[in-house]
């Protein structure tokens, strides 16, 4: 039903991820002025395209042409900077902390709840001090330059055991996240090398660690065995079926008792749903997910939408009625746009649309020029599946701005070589300062 008020709307959107930006955008672009307010409530400035986290890790995309500033594209739209600690939808408020330590606390009328995911974890010893996350822009950049000063330090050490441990490096998850970092960084390790006097490919020592007997579960179990063995001709180990007991000081045993010592843990061992919601009044499912209707609304409260990793959203293409949808770009992508026309349509009384999308395939980089693909059951490999893998990307990156530079990087990237140079001085810029002070 229509909401009729004299004042105007008050729509709150949680989330400033693919699914708040694009309902945010859709809303401020087909509402018309002074019917609503839309305010998103977001701890970082702008939205990160996932995808694209590896490429810009191995230096292939501007780290900056991957995220697009919420404030320059959503300028009909009230943006505040704060993390949302609570939502008590039975009073229609949410409370936000905001970056200067104040507390505002904010009412609605229509609530989008999209705050997304976090990274998974497990109690393993020295995870928390050892392993390094990729989800974000910022572990991009660090990893990027963590990487490339393991080569910088370990060209310079004398020890052979401290230099074995510089230049072991091992990714835990073999998901899509885990598969494509491990790839685009040890590409970009092994053209580095040409710098070093003393450092060979084969100097380098890469492994991929996965719980389950198979990586990348959304594609065929040939196109997953494919990619493992694109990987093993690269000198990556891949140990399946295999969990890491412990991690600390850097030191891993293996469930299998495999032991090594590393540097470098990036961990892509799946996602979870932000914690956020357990602080409000919604219900939630056995994965703390919002479950939703078809229509994107929250189970029992029409007013409250939701979608992404977040949301348990029913799979209507699936046989199985209890089924949802995967926590994946390309549902969040989907969702965003059916988000937004029912939030439109419930706020002018028509009748909201069903979420329905099949699940069309999968793309993945395994570096510069290789890839594996499997499109509605089309299997590519190679060069044809890291076109694939940039074409559909591109095709789904948020505004005609970042589309262009990004296609303005990879053209550059044709024509010179990689740049391959540690900034490290970017994760301490105050360390030399310090220095100074002291002196």
């Amino acid at each position: 039903m229509a909401v009729t008020k004299s004042e105007p709307t008050e729509i709150l959107v949680v989330g400033g991820g693919y699914v708040g930006m694009y309902t945010a955008l859709r809303l401020q672009s087909k509402l018309p002025r002074g019917e609503a307010t839309i305010t998103v409530v977001d701890p970082q400035p702008h939205m990160t395209y996932q995808p694209f986290l590896p490429e810009a890790a191995a230096g292939s995309v501007e780290p900056r042409h991957v995220v697009v500033p919420l404030r320059k594209v959503l300028r009909g739209c009230r943006v505040l900077n704060g993390r949302v600690v609570r939502v008590e939808h039975a009073q229609h408020a949410a409370t936000v902390e905001t970056g200067d330590g104040r507390t505002e606390v904010l009412s609605y009328d229509l609530l989008v709840m999209a705050p997304g995911s976090i990274a998974r974890t497990l109690p393993i010893p020295g995870l928390a001090e050892q392993g390094i996350s990729f989800k974000t822009i910022g572990e991009a950049i660090y990893l990027r330059n963590h990487v490339l000063s393991r080569l910088d330090v370990a060209e310079a050490t004398l020890d052979p055991a401290a230099r074995r441990k510089l230049l072991t490096f091992m990714v835990i998850g073999g998901g899509y996240a885990g598969i494509e970092a491990l790839a685009e960084l040890e590409d970009m390790a092994r053209y580095a090398c040409r710098y070093y006097d003393s450092i060979a490919p084969q100097d380098m020592r890469w492994a991929l660690v996965e719980a389950s007997g198979r990586i990348m579960p959304e594609v065929s179990p040939a196109m997953g065995a494919y990619t493992v063995e694109r990987l093993t001709e690269r000198g990556i180990e891949v140990f399946l079926d295999t969990r890491v007991t412990t991690m600390e000081g850097g030191t891993v045993v293996l469930d299998d008792g495999t032991e090594f010592e590393t540097d470098t843990i990036v961990w892509t061992a799946g996602v979870k749903a932000n914690p956020v919601l357990r602080q409000t009044d919604l219900p939630l499912d056995g994965k703390s997910r919002v479950p939703c209707e078809a229509t994107l609304q929250v189970v029992d409260s029409p007013e409250v939408f939701s979608a992404g990793d977040c949301a348990a959203v029913p799979d209507l293409t699936s046989d199985d009625s209890d089924a949802t949808t995967a926590p994946s770009a390309q549902h969040a992508v989907r969702q965003a746009g059916v988000l937004a026309d029912n939030v439109l349509a419930y706020l002018h009384g028509r009748p909201l649309r069903p979420y329905k999308h099949a699940y069309a395939g999968s793309v993945a980089s395994l570096g510069l020029y290789r890839g594996a693909a499997e499109i509605y059951g089309i299997k590519l490999k190679g060069l044809p599946a890291w076109l694939m893998h940039r074409t559909y990307h591109i095709s789904r990156m948020p505004t005609f701005n970042r589309k262009v530079r990004i296609l303005a990087d990879w053209t550059g990237a044709l024509l010179f070589r990689r740049e391959v140079v540690a900034l490290g001085q970017i994760n301490d810029p105050k360390a030399e300062f310090a220095r100074a002070t002291s002196s």
